[in-house]
């Protein structure tokens, strides 16, 4: 297992690099001037060549890509330019960490009511709840997210004013206390998370619903019914366990798409996560923190496909790495 995933790791490094490489030259492709960010309308045209040689923007584009590399392979991502020269690194460090609390909330959330739903609807097969809850899941599963953040926003903030709209915490909430400011900052994720988790959790619905109709028709299943198992235990004990192998690939490989859906949510509801720092720095043309975004996110995708590998080897320990 170890062998394994250190060779996976080597693998994906070289993998990460191609595509920061990749974002490298493309992003230079794209219309505008990062220096006319500073450029306001009288400056002297000194002063923006000033500008352009601080930040190497004169320079050819392949000893811009050799300088770049270098303070990448040192850990360096160079300095923002649209948040006065602050370090890339301080900018990601801070914006991250609420992103990754959604993300997080929101696996969780997916995972938690996909497998409820999903059992209830194979246990109930052809009934009137099986069919209810398969026809909502498909509704839910095939909606934008932005569309329904968007229709959540106006019934659950504007219309009925349950959920604050945007935001982690009220002004001041650190008068509140530590239990206070916990609580104020689970009531502003509610939406955001329920909006992430409502797609999610009727996709997982769907593939657990499916695993289960094929396990409980298994000769283990009926053995263990004729034993005399209360339907719970046959159901939880049995069918479930083995039909959740299937669907813990969905784990690792779901890690990445609830952190890129995390950052059109930062945007709506103005979090101040990478959603809203990636969206900033594409307008700005800040090259260094779209580069530094895009490793971030390369990351998140090699380590989710990388950890649904590992859970589903240690879930069946018929697979071998």
């Amino acid at each position: 297992m170890l062998r394994y995933i250190l060779k996976r790791l080597l693998i994906a490094v070289p993998l990460i690099f191609g595509v920061l490489t990749l974002t490298f030259f493309i992003i230079r492709l794209a219309p505008g001037d990062p220096a006319a960010f500073f450029i306001q309308p009288g400056i002297s045209p000194n002063v923006a060549e000033q500008i352009r040689q601080q930040y190497g923007l004169n320079d050819p584009l392949p000893v811009q890509y050799v300088k770049w590399l270098g303070n990448v392979l040192h850990g360096d991502f160079g300095r923002s330019f649209s948040r006065a020269q602050q370090p890339v690194i301080e900018v990601i460090a801070e914006a991250l960490p609420v992103t990754m609390t959604i993300a997080v909330l929101t696996l969780v959330a997916n995972f938690a009511f996909g497998i409820i739903i999903g059992v209830i609807s194979a246990v109930k097969q052809n009934s009137f709840l099986d069919r209810f809850l398969t026809v909502t899941a498909l509704f839910f599963y095939s909606m934008p997210e932005f569309w329904l953040a968007l229709m959540m926003i106006i019934l659950f903030a504007l219309k009925w004013p349950l959920f604050p709209v945007s935001g982690l915490n009220e002004i001041g909430a650190e008068s509140y206390g530590a239990f206070g400011f916990v609580m104020d900052r689970i009531w502003h994720l509610a939406l955001p998370v329920t909006v992430l988790s409502i797609n999610g959790s009727a996709g997982i619905a769907r593939y657990v619903r499916g695993s289960m109709l094929e396990v409980i028709r298994q000769d283990y299943v009926r053995t263990a019914r004729a034993k005399g198992l209360s339907e719970r235990v046959v159901i939880l004990k049995h069918a479930l366990r083995n039909a959740l192998l299937p669907v813990v690939t969905l784990m690792g490989s779901s890690l990445p798409f609830i952190f890129s859906g995390a950052l059109f949510i930062e945007v709506i509801f103005a979090f101040p996560g990478m959603g809203r720092v990636t969206v900033e720095a594409i307008f700005a043309r800040d090259y260094p923190l779209i580069i530094a975004n895009t490793f971030v996110s390369g990351t998140m995708i090699v380590f989710g496909n990388l950890l649904a590998d590992v859970l589903y080897a240690v879930v069946d320990p018929r697979i071998k790495l």
